[in-house]
């Protein structure tokens, strides 16, 4: 299996520094903050990176698991939201809400959820994240 990098430098403090994210062979880059951070000013955090990551590892690990079982899936579009809060003093991630719909012509509603909740626990970013609770909300979506 494949080694990923990404890459950050980051220059002077925390408050009143700034930096620059990127993704291995410059196919994204960002800056990023305090204020984009912890306030809402302009630029990136390592909380929507995260929830990029994982909305994208979610999805595939789901639509993968349908197919398998012979539910092709049109579409699998999800959101995920990393929540950045105080636990202990400590800035914590958690929780991470899913919501995902997704268009799968032939399943019922509660083998849907079951491939939702698998794909929950089992894609590779939520298993690195397994500290932080995970909630998921799946909709199916009508054909």
């Amino acid at each position: 299996m494949p080694v990923r990098y990404g890459n950050a430098v980051w220059r002077g403090d925390l408050k009143s520094g700034s930096g620059v994210v990127s993704l291995h062979h410059g196919a994204w880059s960002g800056a990023y903050s305090f204020a984009s951070r912890f306030e809402e000013g302009a630029g990136t955090n390592p909380e929507e990176m995260i929830a990029s990551a994982h909305a994208a590892c979610f999805s595939m690990a789901f639509a993968n698991a349908l197919a398998q079982s012979g539910f092709t899936p049109k579409s699998v579009e999800t959101t995920a939201q990393v929540h950045l809060t105080m636990v202990d003093g400590k800035p914590t991630l958690t929780p991470i809400d899913l919501i995902c719909t997704a268009e799968v012509p032939g399943i019922d509603e509660a083998k849907f959820q079951e491939f939702a909740n698998d794909a929950k626990v089992g894609c590779p970013v939520s298993r690195a994240l397994a500290s932080a609770e995970i909630r998921l909300e799946a909709t199916l979506k009508s054909a």
